[in-house]
């Protein structure tokens, strides 16, 4: 049975002491170029394997991995925060620290600014909601640049050299619920109204790009409207949306591929008992999302499980920190959800309970 190389046959192979040796394979700098290529040439030889359990024991090591996510009136982004806090709860914090870092949504100056303080503050790994702007992606591969380990969540970002990326196919997600909307029409005229957060952030643009594809290739009866920009604010969708309405009275559907959801419920809400109800589909089972399709105001909902986004940044943050093969990420697979398989409500902190009276009694506004 062959024996398993160790540290000490390493340092030997290469001429070095031991202590040069881990000094190479941690990556803890302070060796000559010629001692760290005898080091990586004997590691080459031997097959040597990192044993990263044991590295960080000796070091004592302590992983700082922080999450970059927009602050604002964004139920999911929320609902994650509450997720990433449960996370840290499970963490000795001798082994793991997470931090939460709040960026004003759709501010890329906000943004920018934010990555490049992170540059100085020793995190391994950062997971971040990214705009896809070139500013942006300079800061990441800044950030990466200086070792520190950066994923994109929930959307990407063009030309970033990241890690990865942690989310679903967002231009897949799209043509789900553009294809949702197509049946729902049958073989019949329709009218769509998208209403989205920004084009500047590349899921938001993917699935627009989606659903449009999917209703122009498999239903040319089904027309849909420019879009809506809500950034993400419930007042703005409302009034928006009551507008549209208004001088589109052809609107039989409405897809909600962003946030600000709670602007599309109450104005469904409002019009409920006067006007025909559209088909609709919005992302994210938020608790208020779910109290909309339980009341008949959403058709469907398309969420991307957040838990398994934060578990897998985790994981992926983790793996580069440890210079280890990253292993395969296949996005994260949607759940459709209608009114017939909603899954049981989970238990949720006072912050993020249904504001069901906030949400569907809201007055409507006036059209502009």
């Amino acid at each position: 049975m062959t024996r398993t190389p160790t540290l000490n046959d390493v340092a030997t192979r290469a001429g070095v002491s031991y202590a040069t040796a881990d000094r190479v394979v941690n990556a803890r700098g302070g060796v000559a170029e010629k001692s760290r290529t005898k080091v990586e040439e004997a590691v080459a030889q031997l097959g040597y394997v990192r044993n990263v359990a044991a590295a960080n024991l000796s070091q004592k090591r302590v992983y700082r991995f922080g999450f970059v996510l927009p602050v604002g009136e964004n139920a999911f982004f929320n609902h994650m925060r509450h997720i990433i806090r449960q996370r840290a709860a499970t963490f000795p914090a001798r082994q793991v620290e997470l931090q939460i870092f709040d960026v004003e949504a759709f501010d890329i100056t906000a943004l920018v600014g934010q990555l490049r303080a992170l540059r100085s503050e020793g995190y391994d790994g950062l997971a971040v909601v990214g705009i896809d702007d070139p500013a942006v992606s300079k800061e990441i591969s800044d950030l990466q640049s200086d070792g520190v380990a950066v994923v994109t969540l929930v959307s990407g970002v063009s030309h970033a050299a990241a890690v990865g990326y942690v989310g679903v196919d967002n231009v897949a997600a799209g043509r789900t619920a553009g294809r949702l909307i197509g049946m729902a029409h049958a073989a019949g005229y329709g009218v769509v109204q998208i209403i989205l957060g920004a084009l500047t952030l590349r899921d938001h643009a993917e699935r627009l790009a989606g659903a449009q594809a999917v209703l122009a290739q498999d239903f040319p009866h089904v027309h849909v409207l420019p879009p809506i920009e809500g950034l993400d604010q419930d007042p703005l969708v409302e009034n928006l949306l009551h507008r549209h309405l208004t001088e589109n009275p052809e609107i039989s559907a409405i897809y909600g591929l962003g946030a600000g959801n709670g602007g599309i419920f109450r104005t469904m809400a409002a019009r409920r008992p006067v006007a025909p109800h559209p088909f609709c589909v919005v992302h994210e089972l938020t608790p208020d999302a779910r109290h909309a399709v339980e009341t008949g105001l959403v058709d469907a909902v398309i969420d991307q499980q957040p838990e398994q986004e934060v578990d897998r940044a985790l994981d992926m943050m983790r793996q580069a920190a440890d210079r280890l093969p990253l292993r395969d990420n296949p996005p994260i697979t949607p759940a459709i959800y209608l009114r017939d398989n909603l899954p049981a409500a989970p238990s949720l902190p006072p912050d993020e309970r249904p504001h069901h009276d906030r949400l569907l009694r809201h007055p409507l506004p006036p059209a502009f």
